[in-house]
């Protein structure tokens, strides 16, 4: 009778210990569960999926000092394509231009009032000239605010009869402003200049 109680007992002792231990286990993986799924949740945040062409594309987020010398670049590449990518319609030239202006302060302003006043846009447009102009290379430097910057590009006029390359190299600094539809990377052109424009090529297209 005694040996049964006992056996009862040790029993009754091995399923609360048993109980003890799933009640455990069922803790750590809930914890376990938990962890994950925030986890998850700020992984899930850092990343962007874009719709193109019927296909899902990942972006990653990521912090924008980490992105600031890619986006300095752009903002000056943008601002002279816009500002030089000239067509012989006014127009054209006023639109274009006036993107480029969003992107720069008043030293743009000034360089276009001057460019206009000695007749370089109406020599465009009356000698049926297209300006392009091509990106060979951006210098930044970083370690001062605002950060200063020096581009070297190529400038091609193409007339019916002949094409002319010219080297181009400009300078100025960037400073933060807020972003906006205008200016979407949130960047401003200082003491805009050009250095250099000169005619390094002439070809002759008449045969």
């Amino acid at each position: 009778m005694f040996q049964q109680f006992k056996n009862i007992d040790t029993a009754f002792r091995h399923i609360r210990l048993f109980s003890y231990l799933l009640i455990l286990a069922c803790v750590v993986i809930t914890c376990f569960a938990v962890f994950q799924s925030y986890q998850s949740a700020d992984n899930f945040k850092n990343h962007i999926y874009v719709l193109a062409n019927g296909k899902a594309l990942e972006a990653v987020a990521s912090d924008r000092k980490d992105n600031i010398p890619v986006e300095c670049r752009d903002h000056i590449k943008v601002f002279h394509e816009d500002f030089f990518n000239l067509d012989p319609d006014e127009k054209q030239i006023q639109a274009t231009v006036t993107r480029a202006l969003y992107l720069a302060d008043g030293s743009a302003k000034t360089a276009y009032d001057n460019l206009k006043e000695a007749g370089y846009y109406n020599n465009l447009i009356s000698g049926s000239i297209s300006q392009s102009v091509t990106i060979d290379s951006i210098r930044l430097d970083m370690n001062r605010y605002p950060y200063g910057f020096s581009c070297y590009a190529s400038e091609k006029l193409v007339r019916s009869t002949a094409t002319t390359t010219r080297s181009l190299v400009t300078r100025g600094f960037l400073r933060n402003v807020n972003r906006s539809d205008n200016n979407p990377h949130g960047f401003l052109i200082e003491r805009w200049e050009t250095l250099e424009n000169k005619d390094v090529q002439d070809k002759n297209l008449q045969p």
